[in-house]
């Protein structure tokens, strides 16, 4: 027979495991859990990913895979194993996503999440960061995800999205980075006004239109517009620039002049081959950028000296002309010149004696110019096997 100490001892643990279901179901906000439920059937594991497996809801949604509480809110989901070789996930973003209100961060590996992006993101007002890049999303971006004035990054690259980037997105004012490469974007690039924006990638769109003189702000650091169809100038944007170190604006149409002062910005790789750039290329100092592509343009003149500091140097299918400066010599023989390609110009010598040996850790190519190349170096095959241009071309050039 139980004793009333026994009796005190049961009321006492009845009332802690009263007080621990209290506690456990006060954990998460009921609105959060339901959402959660949502979110979790619309989504499955693909074969070999076993995120899922701790997303059991007779327990704390608080301690699931991907799921980060403040007190009783969802603040942070990462949906699907980050780990590298993951199969990742498959299904919708559910709009119930939309009523986890204090939802600050929202991430999704890559995988196979199709469909459109849901308009209830709009009313996630304290998210921060939005990622679902590598996945199969289509539609269009909603013009109402310029309601999140709180947003800093917002990376949507590797999909099938199209249409335009709305307007609204250029005027999230607290935006770092937006990369949208990849995908089926059309028209122009918006305007934009985050005066804290230091990374823009657009590669790898169907986008048009120019960039005016205030379309970026000159916080960028990493802008890539390359893959698209741009056109027109862009010495007036990208002199107002100077913090970039890495300018990508290959395969498009910009034309006019390359302003010598990008030289001297604190790029290591500069990219504008393929476009339409002419005229002469003037950098104000010597440059000390390790790559510079400017090959297949109209630039012409003569080479700049300048550019003999740098490694990879990529001057080939323009119109330059005259003599190749001997420090570029000096500089390959001494291997500090890993790359030089200066086929399919207008040149007409190169101070170097026929039996130097170029250094096995150095590339140069000098085919289809106006002169014989004085030594026999390797060229890339798309150069062609003409080592000289007919000679009609050459005066024509000079006349």
């Amino acid at each position: 027979m139980a004793s009333p100490r026994d009796f005190r001892l049961l009321g006492l643990l009845g009332l802690c495991f009263f007080q621990y279901n209290l506690l456990v179901l006060a954990i998460l906000n009921p609105v959060d859990f339901l959402a959660l439920q949502s979110i979790r059937k619309a989504l499955e594991d693909l074969p070999g990913s076993n995120f899922f497996a701790s997303w059991d809801f007779t327990s704390d949604p608080c301690n699931f895979a991907g799921v980060y509480c403040d007190s009783d809110k969802v603040i942070s989901l990462d949906l699907g194993d980050p780990r590298a070789g993951s199969p990742g996930l498959s299904g919708r973003i559910d709009p119930a996503i939309g009523k986890l209100s204090s939802l600050a961060e929202l991430s999704v590996v890559p995988g196979r999440i199709f469909g459109a992006l849901p308009q209830t993101l709009s009313q996630l007002k304290n998210l921060r960061f939005l990622a679902i890049s590598r996945n199969y999303l289509s539609g269009q971006i909603p013009a109402s995800l310029g309601e999140l004035r709180s947003l800093r990054t917002l990376d949507l690259s590797f999909n099938q999205l199209a249409g335009e980037i709305p307007r609204t997105i250029g005027t999230l004012p607290e935006l770092t980075n937006v990369i949208l490469g990849h995908n089926r974007f059309t028209g122009p690039v918006p305007l934009f006004l985050s005066h804290t924006l230091t990374r823009l990638d657009l590669k790898h769109n169907d986008l048009s239109g120019s960039i005016g003189p205030d379309s970026l702000p000159p916080s960028l650091q990493y802008l890539s517009l390359s893959w698209n169809r741009f056109t027109g100038a862009v010495d007036r944007a990208l002199t107002r620039m100077n913090r970039l170190n890495y300018l990508d604006l290959s395969m498009n149409q910009f034309s006019g002049p390359i302003p010598g002062r990008i030289f001297t910005f604190p790029i290591n790789n500069l990219q504008l081959q393929r476009n339409q750039f002419s005229g002469p290329v003037q950098p104000a100092d010597q440059v000390t950028i390790q790559t510079v592509d400017l090959s297949y343009n109209r630039l012409s003149g003569q080479i700049p000296p300048t550019f003999s500091t740098v490694q990879n140097l990529y001057l080939n299918n323009n119109r330059f002309t005259g003599q190749v400066p001997g420090s570029f010599v000096d500089q390959l023989l001494a291997a500090s010149i890993q790359t030089l390609y200066l086929q399919h110009n207008y040149l007409t010598g190169i101070q170097i004696n026929p039996t130097a040996e170029i250094p096995l850790s150095s590339s140069l190519c000098l085919q289809y110019n106006c002169m014989v190349p004085p030594v026999q170096t390797p060229c890339p095959l798309k150069s062609g096997k003409q080592k000289t241009r007919p000679t009609e071309q050459c005066n024509e050039w000079k006349g």
